[in-house]
């Protein structure tokens, strides 16, 4: 009911920035809270920023004061801009979508961007 599609993933050297955008398919009116994820290969995935529907954001400790997520007037998008970027922040970054409250059960995901943060 709900596609996402993350972009802007790529290679860059410490202290650099990137910019990630997840576009969002389909059912869009259906869409609630969004936010990106990050995993490691032998780690679970981790949030990393959320952002209501309201506009209201919660991050992560490690990324407080580097990172920002925000979303469009439409809620068609959202945007994660990382900045002083750090080699721990390698991973693959997903893009997730949670439900209102007449659309519990929507639980998306993208296929996920790899950043590469190199020292």
């Amino acid at each position: 009911q709900v596609q996402l599609v993350e972009s802007g993933g790529g290679l860059v050297q410490a202290g650099g920035s990137l910019r990630l955008s997840c576009a969002a398919s389909g059912s869009r009116f259906m869409i609630g809270a969004m936010g990106w994820y990050r995993q490691v290969p032998g780690n679970e995935r981790e949030l990393v920023a959320t952002i209501t529907d309201a506009g209201s954001t919660n991050y992560a400790d490690s990324v407080k004061g580097r990172f920002t997520i925000s979303r469009d007037n439409a809620r068609v998008t959202v945007t994660l801009q990382m900045n002083s970027l750090k080699p721990e922040d390698t991973a693959v970054y997903y893009c997730h979508a949670g439900g209102r409250s007449f659309s519990p059960n929507l639980d998306a995901w993208g296929q996920g961007t790899l950043v590469t943060v190199s020292s």
